[in-house]
């Protein structure tokens, strides 16, 4: 991971890392969205990646990590999210503003200074917007399944996790309620894959490629819902 695209190759092997759902591979075409760069361009990088022994490609197929990709993947997220908690516990950044500022430092920071950061902040296991802080040792398995919004159906209700796009439709997508930590719910989809979402209590039309840039989980099981997110139940339950 020495040569000059290795920023590039630790993003793909982290983004591959937080779309994979089990051992299914991650789609050469939704890892390109997530990312905003061409299919060509993800082949090639993957094919790279491939011929360093940190992904496995299946033509067709996607991509899956090695465990040595995993091992890249996971040190690079322990380093955003140790950092997102040093940015807002004490500097008092708000958590979005946290993870942007986090996601430069998390490719040039050593080892040794991850760890003392991890010390100072008392080892925390959560980032400021409640994602798990990947241990020392350990797997990118069983951590929480970060899929884009595109790929949820009507009648599920997620948690926004991140917007991977730029300040501009971040600050679009915060305006209609949309941001890291609320929940939204598909109502609608069109053939083109664009989607009517319930949010906050009101609906949002976004266009595919927007569903395709946020980032979301499962709500936990048993999670308590706020009430005004009540309506998107009432909602679904009236036109199911």
């Amino acid at each position: 991971m020495s040569d000059p695209m290795s920023e590039a190759a630790e993003m793909y092997l982290l983004r591959i890392a937080l779309l994979s759902a089990g051992d299914a591979p991650v789609p050469i075409s939704q890892l390109a969205e997530t990312l905003s760069v061409s299919p060509i361009s993800a082949n090639q990088m993957c094919r790279k990646l491939e011929s360093k022994g940190l992904v496995d490609y299946q033509p067709y197929k996607g991509v899956t990590l090695t465990l040595q990709g995993e091992a890249v993947a996971l040190r690079v997220l322990r380093k955003r999210r140790l950092w997102e908690v040093f940015l807002a516990e004490k500097l008092g950044l708000d958590p979005q503003t946290a993870e942007d500022v986090a996601c430069r430092f998390e490719h040039v920071t050593p080892e040794d200074l991850a760890e003392k950061l991890a010390e100072f902040l008392g080892n925390p296991t959560l980032s400021p917007q409640r994602q798990p802080i990947p241990p020392k040792i350990g797997s990118m398995r069983g951590m929480q399944v970060i899929r884009s919004l595109s790929a949820i159906g009507v009648g599920e209700r997620v948690r926004v996790t991140n917007i991977v796009a730029d300040e501009t439709l971040k600050a679009f997508l915060r305006m209609q309620g949309i941001a890291p930590g609320a929940i939204v719910a598909p109502v609608a989809s069109a053939p083109d894959k664009a989607m009517l979402v319930e949010v906050g209590g009101k609906h949002v039309s976004l266009a595919a490629d927007v569903a395709g840039k946020i980032d979301v989980t499962p709500l936990d099981e048993g999670e308590d819902i706020p009430e005004s997110e009540m309506s998107t139940q009432s909602f679904l339950q009236q036109t199911s």
